[in-house]
C-alpha cells in the first residue's frame, strides 16, 4: 500500500451537500438542516421567546507554556443532565419546544446557546497570536469565534455507533460544510470538529451529538504538530505525517483496518488505552479538500473503528473523536488531516484517569502496549448494521 501526497496547497472550492436548509432560531442563532436525501420537509420557524445570547469570552496567554486559555464564565449556567422529556436536542414534538423546531430531522447544526467562543466576529491582529517581549505576561484577546452543536439523529436513545453509513456520511458532509464556512469567518484561526461520548468523559446531554469549535487561535496541539512538521521537513525534506503513515503501513503491526482512501492504525506512541488514528492515503489539509467518495469511505471506516473499539472490552465505551485539520491561515503546506478516536476505558470496570503525571506534567503513561491493542481491535468481529 502506498501513499500519494498531493502537491495542492491552495484551498479547494468546496461544494455544499445538496440537501442543506438554513434558518434562524428565535434569538437569531443560525440553524442548518442537513438531510440524507432531497425533499425533507422541515419547520423553519422557532416558536420560542428567547433572549439574545450574550458572550463575554476572552482568551488569555499562558507565557510559561506558550498556550492560549479560553475564559468563558457565562457557561456555568448551561444545561446539565436534563430528563429525557426535556432534552433540548430532541425534535420539537408537542408542547415542549426544543432547539430544533422541526418534529423530525436527519442531521442538524446550530450555534451553541452557551458558546465557549463567540460574539461579534472581528479579525484579530495576528501579531498578537504570536506574542513576544514582556507584553506576554498578561496578554488577553477577545474570545471571538464560533461554537456549534451537531445533532446526528432525532432518536434520543441512539448511539453514534448505531448510525448507518449513509447517516454518518451526512455527518461527515456537515463537518466539511461547516469547516469550509467557519474558515472564512473573521477571527477564526482553526476549526475543530469533535464528539464526546459517555458520561465518564463528561457528557451532560445524552442525545447523540458532537460539537464544532471555531477558535480565535491555533490550538496548542496543532501548533506543536506544525512546529515538528516544519522541523522534520527542514532536516529530511519529507512530510512528517506522510512518512509516519508510510512507516505504519510498512510495519503493519499496529494497522487495524483500511479501505481505498483511508487507513486506521494504533499510534506507535499511543497515550490512551484504546486509541486509533485514521489517515487519508493522500495528503488532505482538511475535510473540505476530500472528494465525495473520500468522505463516504471515511464515514464507513470510522463506524468500523468505533465497533471494533466497542468490542475490545465488554463494557461502555467512553470515547472522544477528534478531527485534526489544518488551521485556516497557517501551516497548510505541511499539515495532513487525520481523525483520532480514543477511549479512557482500560479494562472492564476500570477507567484511565489523568492523574499526577498526565495532568500536572503532561507526561502520559499507557497501561496497554499499542501492538496489543491493535491485535485486539483486529480480532473483533465486525458486522454491518
Amino acid at each position: 500500500m502506498t501513499v500519494t501526497p498531493t502537491t495542492r496547497t491552495s484551498a479547494p472550492v468546496y461544494r455544499s451537500p445538496a440537501a442543506v436548509l438554513p434558518t434562524r432560531l428565535a434569538d437569531g442563532r443560525e440553524l442548518i438542516y442537513f438531510d440524507d436525501t432531497e425533499g425533507g420537509a422541515r419547520v423553519l420557524t422557532d416558536p420560542r421567546d428567547l433572549p439574545v445570547v450574550e458572550v463575554g469570552s476572552t482568551a488569555r496567554y499562558d507565557a510559561l507554556l506558550g498556550e492560549w486559555v479560553g475564559i468563558a464564565s457565562h457557561r456555568q449556567t448551561r444545561t446539565y443532565h436534563p430528563p429525557a422529556d426535556q432534552c433540548p436536542l430532541c425534535p420539537t414534538r408537542g408542547a415542549f419546544a426544543t432547539e430544533i423546531p422541526s418534529p423530525d430531522y436527519d442531521v442538524v447544526v446550530f450555534e451553541n446557546r452557551f458558546p465557549s467562543f463567540g460574539g461579534i466576529p472581528t479579525a484579530l491582529d495576528r501579531d498578537l497570536l504570536a506574542p513576544h517581549g514582556s507584553d506576554v505576561l498578561q496578554l488577553q484577546i477577545p474570545g471571538v469565534g464560533r461554537c456549534e452543536v451537531v445533532c446526528f439523529t432525532a432518536d434520543h436513545d441512539a448511539q453514534v455507533v448505531d448510525l448507518d453509513p449513509a447517516r454518518m456520511r451526512t455527518v461527515v458532509q456537515a463537518w466539511a460544510h461547516r469547516t469550509a464556512a467557519l474558515n472564512r469567518v473573521p477571527g477564526v484561526e482553526q476549526v475543530f470538529c469533535f464528539i464526546n461520548q459517555g458520561i465518564e468523559i463528561g457528557v451532560t446531554l445524552a442525545h447523540p451529538h458532537g460539537q464544532i469549535y471555531g477558535y480565535p487561535f491555533v490550538t496548542p496541539r496543532t501548533a506543536v504538530m506544525l512546529a515538528n512538521a516544519a522541523d522534520y521537513r527542514e532536516r529530511t525534506g519529507g512530510n512528517l505525517f506522510g512518512d509516519l503513515l508510510d512507516r505504519e503501513l510498512a510495519d503493519g503491526s499496529r494497522v487495524v483496518a483500511g479501505n481505498d482512501h483511508w487507513v486506521a492504525f494504533v499510534p506507535f506512541a499511543a497515550r490512551w488505552p484504546v486509541e486509533v488514528s485514521i489517515y487519508p492515503r493522500r495528503r488532505l489539509v482538511d475535510l473540505p479538500a476530500a472528494s465525495d467518495e473520500e468522505q463516504a469511505s471515511l464515514a464507513a471506516l470510522y463506524l468500523e473503528v468505533l465497533r471494533r473499539m466497542g468490542g475490545v472490552f465488554d463494557d461502555t465505551l467512553p470515547a472522544i473523536t477528534a478531527l485534526h485539520q489544518a488551521p485556516a491561515h497557517t501551516g497548510r503546506d505541511d499539515f495532513w488531516m487525520h481523525l483520532s478516536v480514543f477511549s479512557i476505558r482500560r479494562a472492564v470496570g476500570k477507567i484511565k484517569y489523568l492523574a499526577g503525571s498526565e495532568s500536572a506534567m503532561g507526561a502520559f503513561v499507557n497501561d496497554i502496549s499499542p501492538e496489543d491493542v491493535a491485535a485486539r481491535l483486529r480480532a473483533v468481529e465486525v458486522t454491518a448494521r
